[in-house]
């Protein structure tokens, strides 16, 4: 793929209605445009655009530094959180006033022009604001949709709310409106609940024995988790999950190996018929899918995903987070399939070029740390494997797993490499004075969201264009 450009282009439509699961918060979000492209084509591209429109000579000064974590913190303050100036410009593009309520428009955002740039390359260059939407409160801009029917500057005002808001939820983690932002920036179809009882009612699929040894210790220590979800729950998500991808790996086949595999089929059937004159359909097809599973061991990289270990941690979240196994299921499988297909397909390359990445960006932001670790034969690969994964959902608290995906999913879950840098930032002190940091590493502190999202602003602008057009790629 080319490097990307940083030449305007023209913003492309997404849907705002993304799901009909809930008619009472939905009704009225009607408008549709087109589907995006497919992350083969030019959607890449629109990720990037306008990715790092940062000063050349600060983006030089700030990699060749050595930033400690207090200087990070500073950073930060100054950036983020200080009070925004009286003379504010008309333009509102990358500024717009908070809306803690639909009546009260309370004092403007702080967000540099050039982080929100940054943070918005997922689509295309930032968009404008809808100044009535911005005076609205996120659940009733989901509730009502887009004033004026003006999409995408809705979609902007929404982003914005929850970089600088984030989703009202309480203290367990519980919002009625979380799953549905989610639908709407993962850009999820909508899905007939039809189609996925069909799916529940094929009985076990070729990956069924891979889901049971998994689903009964899916955040097993996590307590809300376990009361809000049952395994049952989590076991029918994953098996139709399963069933979807089979289903896609299947259409792609070639049409000689289909006829292939048919006559093997047919030869098979007629020695079995002589040792077995009974043979279910839900059994004749059960084997069709092991032998077509079986076969397709040596898959190329185009080619869909299957399931894969760790899928279940990150299913978790959307089950506890969605109000019907359905809108877990639209929104789980369109992270799969356009946001990170890589992490599922063949030897999850995603996956590892996503660890790649996180030794890059730490060696760019920190360079002490990062020789450090190093030092001490730690790389990526041995402590951020689950982290990449499954989008930090395996690092407990659940609640702030949630807030840390609300910003993952307004901006970009490709945004996670620099959050995990963030917390080994986070880190710092403890693990440069640690005689065994490996022993830090083997299970993260708990996650705090907001820390997080504040470390990872003050240090996207670090990164250089060419090292961020690979995180924006690495798991397609």
């Amino acid at each position: 793929m080319t490097s990307p450009t940083r030449e305007p282009i023209p913003p492309a439509a997404q849907p705002f209605n993304t799901i009909h699961a809930n008619p009472s918060l939905t009704t009225q979000l009607t408008t549709q445009l087109n589907a995006p492209p497919s992350p083969h084509t030019h959607r890449a591209l629109r990720k990037l655009q306008s990715a790092h429109n940062l000063g050349a000579a600060a983006r030089i000064s700030a990699q060749n530094s050595i930033m400690s974590q207090q200087v990070f913190r500073a950073d930060i303050q100054d950036r983020v959180a200080s009070p925004a100036p009286n003379n504010r410009p008309v333009n509102r593009s990358p500024q717009r006033n908070r809306a803690n309520s639909d009546a009260a428009t309370p004092p403007p955002a702080t967000f540099p022009n050039n982080i929100l740039i940054s943070l918005n390359s997922k689509r295309t260059a930032l968009t404008r604001t809808s100044r009535v939407a911005d005076n609205m409160s996120l659940d009733r801009l989901i509730r009502e949709g887009p004033p004026d029917g003006d999409i995408d500057a809705a979609l902007e005002s929404a982003r914005l709310k929850v970089l600088d808001q984030g989703i009202r939820s309480d203290s367990d983690g519980m919002s009625r409106t979380r799953i549905y932002v989610w639908l709407i920036f993962l850009d999820a179809p909508i899905l007939d609940t039809n189609e996925y009882l069909g799916l529940i009612h094929r009985g076990a699929s070729p990956a069924y024995s891979k889901i049971r040894n998994d689903t009964f210790r899916t955040l097993t220590t996590d307590p809300l988790f376990r009361r809000r979800v049952s395994e049952a729950s989590l076991i029918r998500l994953l098996n139709a999950i399963a069933w979807k991808l089979h289903d896609a790996k299947e259409e792609r086949r070639p049409t000689s190996s289909r006829l292939s595999i048919a006559h093997t089929e047919s030869a098979s059937s007629s020695h079995s018929d002589l040792s077995q004159t009974d043979v279910s359909p839900f059994s004749r097809n059960r084997n069709r899918a092991l032998t077509l599973t079986t076969e397709d061991s040596d898959a190329t990289t185009s080619e869909p995903g299957t399931y894969v270990q760790g899928m279940n941690v990150l299913a978790a979240p959307f089950l506890y987070a969605a109000r019907s196994e359905v809108e877990a299921f639209a929104s789980f499988h369109t992270l799969l399939t356009k946001e990170c297909p890589g992490y599922i397909r063949g030897a999850m390359d995603g996956v590892h070029r996503g660890l790649a990445l996180v030794d890059k960006v730490l060696g760019i932001v920190d360079t002490k740390l990062s020789c450090h670790l190093k030092s001490k034969a730690l790389s990526a690969e041995i402590y951020a494997f689950p982290s990449v994964l499954t989008l930090c959902a395996c690092t407990p608290p659940l609640p702030e797993v949630l807030k840390h995906w609300d910003f993952l999913f307004a901006y970009g879950p490709h945004l996670n490499i620099l959050c995990i840098v963030a917390q080994l930032i986070m880190m710092r002190n403890e693990l440069l004075t640690t005689a065994n940091p490996n022993k830090l590493l083997r299970s993260f502190p708990a996650l705090r969201a907001e820390m997080i999202k504040r470390t990872t602003l003050a240090i996207i602008k670090m990164i250089p264009e060419d090292v961020y057009a690979e995180i924006v790629k690495h798991a397609l």
